[in-house]
């Protein structure tokens, strides 16, 4: 029972990495010093408000944005019942849409986006 139990636990561990991977992939390129247009930060490309929010001091230290942007991750995972495809078109489009739509906006970038995470992450 016990061996089964860690077994579960380092399939999730490594769920959740590939998980956080794929976004950085999407959002940055796996480059730590990138900033968008709009202003978010980093290899989890972090709105300024988002990072303080996740007590990120230095968006451009990577182990500092990673953590902050998988607890952003996570809040958002929590606000959509663990759906995936919920969650990453609210870190892209913002909570907020979500809800307003109720599923994925209907924006073409969040579409893509939410397509290149999934194809990124499967």
């Amino acid at each position: 029972m016990a061996l089964r139990q860690d077994l579960d636990q380092q399939v999730a561990l490594a769920r959740a990495v590939d998980r956080v991977r794929a976004v950085v992939r999407v959002e940055s390129d796996f480059n730590p010093n990138v900033v968008s247009n709009a202003g978010a930060m980093g290899l989890m490309q972090l709105m300024p408000q988002t990072a303080r929010s996740m007590g990120v001091r230095d968006p451009f230290d990577p182990r500092q944005n990673i953590l902050g942007g998988t607890r952003y991750l996570r809040v958002l995972a929590n606000s959509f019942n663990g759906d995936l495809v919920l969650t990453v078109a609210a870190y892209n489009a913002g909570g907020g849409a979500v809800t307003r739509y109720r599923g994925v906006p209907p924006y073409a970038e969040t579409r893509r986006y939410v397509q290149r995470v999934l194809r990124h992450y499967y």
